[in-house]
């Protein structure tokens, strides 16, 4: 089978994980790198055995085919779009925008172009999400009514060293964590009707905790305490909460409520981790995979000594096999926009306190069996 050629822009740290992930997945061949400081480029560059270019030059690149965008949220628009107008696919970090105005000329643009557009999180193809969307498709939980999502921390600034765009427009809980429950729960469950919320910012300042820039106090100008309710077309109705303001939470991330049973799911963050259902009134009893999925079996280690399953690129080995075949891909266009749709409507009601109608919608990624997975990897 031939291979794409893929080129990555954007040399922090996110890229450190596509540049260890995408080798493990067929169809694609890492070819280059670039960054608007060539020194960041030529490091990465150098630790992975690819050549070092200017973005301009990737982009014009003959033997690119796939761009992926790992700058900063706020470039996720303007670089897709110039990717678009290269010639050249596109696979952005999340958000893919940070409008639902600019999400879709991102899909307007690519289909005139007629090119794929596809954004992270790609974590809800992880063998414990995937467990989950069986038990749902299978009707063992019956039809799921209500739920709960916590993603909550103290936040990024003590671990980041320069966390100060987390805290500005185009950052906070929902916008940088928001995208892996909010996708998440549209592939479990469909999209998303309307919103309500409540949202502050808990504290004016933050202290960064390490790096040369430890104990300097940088500016809050985003909500970072976010309270929402999530109808969907089904009916369901979602809490979310997304809180950088908490030390310490006991909440399970993701429990959904269904007329037959209650279904636990694990931190949509990761592609693994234990998911648990009960029947009825019954305990909730853990379940293990039928068949082993590939993006449930732990492949790293995390600094805490636990194990974890890391495929990120998952999302984008499906978005270039379904270019070969024609088909759809999973993290496509419209699970991306109607996801930015869904953070924007949920940030406009913490500000207007009211209902907010989303204005988008998109159909239910395809379920992503273990046969399947294992098709992506070499």
């Amino acid at each position: 089978m031939t291979e794409l050629g893929i080129g990555i822009i954007g040399c922090g740290n996110i890229s450190l994980t596509y540049l260890k992930m995408i080798p493990l997945f067929s169809g694609m061949t890492l070819r280059a790198v670039a960054d608007i400081n060539p020194e960041a480029a030529q490091a990465r560059a150098a630790e992975h055995g690819l050549r070092a270019e200017t973005v301009e030059g990737l982009l014009a690149a003959e033997d690119i085919a796939v761009v992926v965008n790992l700058t900063i949220p706020e470039a996720h628009y303007p670089l897709t779009r110039r990717i678009l107008e290269a010639g050249k696919h596109a696979y952005s970090e999340k958000p893919l925008a940070l409008t639902l105005d600019q999400a879709m000329a991102l899909r307007d643009l690519a289909g005139q172009r007629g090119l794929r557009v596809g954004s992270a999180p790609d974590t809800f193809l992880g063998g414990s999400h995937q467990l989950a969307r069986a038990m749902i498709d299978e009707g063992r939980v019956g039809r799921v009514i209500g739920g709960t999502c916590h993603v909550m921390s103290r936040g990024m600034e003590h671990w980041h060293p320069n966390p100060d765009f987390f805290f500005q427009p185009g950052g906070g809980p929902v916008l940088d964590l928001g995208p892996y429950y909010i996708a998440n729960l549209i592939q479990l469950l469909g999209p998303v009707r309307s919103v309500a919320a409540m949202t502050a910012a808990s504290f004016p300042t933050r202290t960064i905790g390490n790096g040369p820039r430890h104990g300097e106090e940088i500016p809050v100008d985003t909500a970072t305490n976010i309270h929402a309710l999530l109808e969907f077309d089904t009916g369901a109705i979602i809490t979310l909460g997304a809180s950088w303001d908490v030390w310490t939470s006991s909440h399970p991330n993701m429990e959904l409520y269904g007329t037959k049973g209650t279904l636990q799911l694990p931190d949509p963050n990761y592609f693994g981790g234990m998911v648990r259902m009960s029947e009825g009134d019954g305990e909730l009893i853990p379940l293990a995979p039928e068949d082993d999925h590939p993006f449930a079996q732990p492949n790293e280690t995390r600094p805490d000594g636990r194990r974890q399953a890391n495929y990120r690129a998952a999302g984008l080995a499906d978005m270039v096999a379904a270019i070969t075949q024609n088909r759809p891909h999973r993290c496509g266009i419209e699970l991306a926009a109607h996801t930015v749709d869904v953070m924007m409507a949920i940030l406009k009601a913490g500000e207007t306190r009211a209902w907010v109608a989303t204005t988008t919608s998109c159909p239910r990624p395809a379920p992503l069996p273990p046969q399947e997975a294992r098709a992506l990897m070499r």
